[in-house]
């Protein structure tokens, strides 16, 4: 950091990324002119110590620029003689002459920006708290010599379709090995080619020589292609007439912005992305006084936010919503809604941006779900519809009843995922068990581990009528509050408030999965969302084609699923009593809900839907299941570390009282990592190191954190919350 403010006027938002010392120059100039075109944003505040400032106007050229999508890949591929729109259909990918032209586009768009590289893009499984990214990739140079040994570009149509690389390093559950390696990648035309910087990005599907899936995209891919094969079947059926079907999402990306050289201290906040020991700044977030509060110019955040959706912005990623979050330093990005392959996608561009610009500000941005202790931690909200190809939302009562005719067909939809909801309530839950939502469910920001669905009290009452008869429409009731201001005319809301305590509440024209963890790549979140989805239109769509009503099926459904619908307060304990008791799926244990994975039921639901294979679920199941125990060992060593070498030699020079219980606590926690290293049952090694983290590790935390209270600040030398959580209040050294 030091040396790029040294050496590029000492202003960290002139680049995208830092330079290397060869390539200085001409990045400094590629990345000066980048800031100074014109953006999406009003103004661009530079963070230059001098305390200079800039200004341009608002505009919204540049959008999309470094996206190989709508008008920026028409205007190339006209020149290759190639139709606007060519590359919202798959068909290129299945002619090798039309590939090669698009290859020819995608070659003189990439050098007009600046690129000589291009990689498939993947996205292997386990990847959420440890791999950069969450992403593979090999970058390869797109130039050859000719005969007359001139370098010359050279990047076919084959390049884009297709490649291979070693499969057997990543995480695959078995799936390969060392000496069976090859992985194959096969472009996603799907989802937008991109370019940063000097490379660009083609996204890929990544499979074994079998044709297994690697990663993450392939499974989503598969449930994408089950709901639109079930879901058109059953409109098919109801008289609704489609070209296809597909989920939409929006996705909140929570994360907290601490001051670099503090986390540069902290193993633990580097190795982990949490604060495995730290006592409570005697201030957090009792006052809700970070919720929303107007970010602050006299930190580095609002210029650091600035830059993120800048970047975003040029990828054509619409990182529409930026504002304080609950915790102290906590802050939250939103875009706008789209297709859920392609959102994914974005959110884990959007998510590398993040950490990759945050070091430019002097800061470092920490995406795991629980970085500190006793107050929120950070989620991602995963707001999901299924609608039309052409543009229907089915989540929302007029439009699809407009669109359709047809009265019964929005219940109908509505009974499916109920449905679907109550019987793969397990699958929900094992979808966002990744480890640092350990710490965060149930907690005062995130559902507990119950998976029910609030639909609101007039919804509940619409559905209960039409399950006993009824074929009256629905209409969303409205009300109005009078602020009882002369001036202020009636302000108009939904009648229907919103439920934060439920893992997945119906919310107007869309469902929310409330219960995700920030650190996570989602993909397999909406890939049970869309199976669950499918299966449940399949089973309604094989009994009405057996001659029973399309509301008698959905009637019968809601009858036997309705105990999944609760409207109440999910944090209350009797509440959450009587819903167990009712057979609501509840997994407490992350690693439990894992092992679901490999159950009879959830292995036929997902083969029946052509999603994944039996070798599949059980290879993705060992593969997360490694990866929460290996997450865990590296917060005990690190734990262990920082004991050995901070703390226990801060105590004893301060002649404190807990040296012996310390000591006692590293005994403790290598006895465990033995134990769990000796497990071969793979639950019972995963449960062996949740237990470790959640119960052993958090009993020695607290003596670490009650001898930190008792140990002056210059014996302890670990940065303390009150350094690490209030930016606004002690960051030195910045000026506007």
């Amino acid at each position: 950091d030091s040396y790029r403010c040294s050496t590029i006027s000492r202003h960290p938002r002139c680049c995208s990324t830092p330079p290397t010392p060869f390539s200085f120059i001409k990045q400094k100039n590629r990345l000066m002119l980048s800031r100074t075109s014109t953006t999406l944003r009003r103004t661009m505040l530079s963070a230059r110590p001098c305390g200079a400032r800039f200004m341009s106007a608002a505009s919204l050229e540049g959008f999309g620029e470094h996206a190989f999508t709508g008008a920026v890949a028409d205007k190339y591929l006209a020149k290759q003689g190639l139709p606007a729109g060519t590359m919202d259909s798959p068909q290129w990918t299945t002619d090798s002459a039309l590939a090669d032209k698009v290859a020819a586009g995608v070659l003189e768009w990439a050098t007009d920006n600046g690129a000589m590289s291009f990689c498939h893009w993947f996205q292997p499984v386990a990847s959420s708290g440890v791999r950069h990214g969450l992403t593979g990739q090999v970058q390869n140079a797109f130039f050859k010599f000719d005969s007359d040994n001139k370098a010359v570009w050279d990047l076919k149509g084959k390049d884009l379709l297709s490649g291979e690389t070693d499969g057997s390093s990543y995480p695959n559950g078995g799936l390969r090995a060392t000496h069976t390696a090859g992985g194959y990648l096969k472009v996603d035309p799907t989802s937008s080619i991109w370019l940063r910087d000097d490379t660009i990005f083609i996204p890929a599907c990544f499979v074994s020589y079998y044709g297994y899936a690697l990663d993450e995209k392939t499974p989503l891919l598969r449930s994408v292609d089950a709901l639109n094969r079930e879901g058109k079947r059953l409109l098919d059926l109801l008289g609704f007439k489609v070209p296809g079907l597909q989920t939409n999402i929006g996705l909140e990306q929570e994360i907290f912005l601490i001051p670099r050289e503090e986390f540069l201290k902290r193993p633990d906040l580097q190795l982990t992305g949490r604060t495995i020991i730290g006592k409570d700044a005697a201030r957090g977030q009792e006052m809700c006084d970070h919720y929303m509060a107007p970010p602050s110019v006299t930190s580095p955040a609002l210029a650091c936010m600035q830059e993120i959706q800048n970047q975003c912005f040029k990828l054509g990623i619409p990182l529409r919503t930026r504002h304080r979050e609950v915790a102290p330093n906590q802050y939250e990005f939103a875009p706008l809604f789209g297709h859920a392959v392609g959102q994914i996608d974005q959110n884990v561009i959007v998510m590398q941006i993040i950490e990759e610009v945050a070091p430019q500000f002097g800061l470092a941005a920490l995406l795991q779900e629980k970085p500190f202790n006793n107050v929120n931690g950070s989620g991602k909200h995963n707001n999901w519809s299924v609608a039309t190809t052409d543009g229907v939302n089915l989540l929302n009562v007029k439009q699809c009843g407009e669109a359709s005719g047809n009265p019964t067909l929005f219940p109908t939809i509505m009974a499916a995922i109920v449905s679907g909801v109550d019987k793969h309530g397990d699958l929900m839950r094992a979808a966002i068990a990744s480890p640092g939502n350990d710490f965060r469910l149930g907690a005062c920001e995130a559902p507990p581990a119950i998976v029910s669905t609030y639909l609101g009290d007039d919804m509940t009452k619409y559905l209960e009528a039409f399950k006993n008869g009824s074929t009256d429409g629905y209409t969303p009731a409205l009300k109005e509050l009078d602020l009882g201001v002369e001036c202020i005319a009636p302000l108009t809301v939904p009648a229907e408030d919103r439920n934060r305590t439920s893992p997945f509440p119906y919310g107007g024209h869309r469902f929310e999965f409330r219960a995700v963890g920030s650190a996570q790549n989602v993909s397999m979140v909406n890939t049970v969302l869309n199976t669950l989805t499918a299966n449940a239109f399949k089973e309604f769509a094989d009994k009405i084609e057996g001659g029973a009503s399309p509301q008698q099926v959905a009637s019968e459904a809601l009858d036997a699923h309705w105990k999944v619908i609760f409207n109440g307060d999910n944090y209350d304990e009797a509440n959450q009593k009587m819903l167990t008791d009712r057979g609501v799926w509840r997994i407490d244990s992350g690693v439990d809900a894992i092992c679901t994975l490999s159950s009879e039921k959830n292995i036929a639901l997902f083969s029946d839907m052509k999603v994944m294979s039996e070798m599949e679920c059980k290879a993705r199941q060992s593969a997360l299941v490694d990866h929460y125990v290996g997450t865990v060992e590296m917060e005990a060593l690190t734990m262990i570390d920082m004991m050995n070498q901070n703390c226990i030699p801060a105590v004893i020079q301060n002649g404190g009282s807990q040296v012996e219980a310390l000591k006692a606590g590293v005994s403790t926690i290598k006895d465990s990592l033995a134990a769990i290293h000796a497990e071969e049952d793979e639950q019972k090694r995963g449960n062996l190191a949740r237990t470790l983290r959640l119960e052993t590790m958090v009993e020695i935390r607290d003596v670490v954190d009650e001898a930190e209270g008792e140990t002056p600040t210059e014996l302890w030398g670990i940065p303390s919350y009150k350094d690490l959580l209030f930016l606004d209040h002690n960051y030195a050294g910045y000026e506007m």
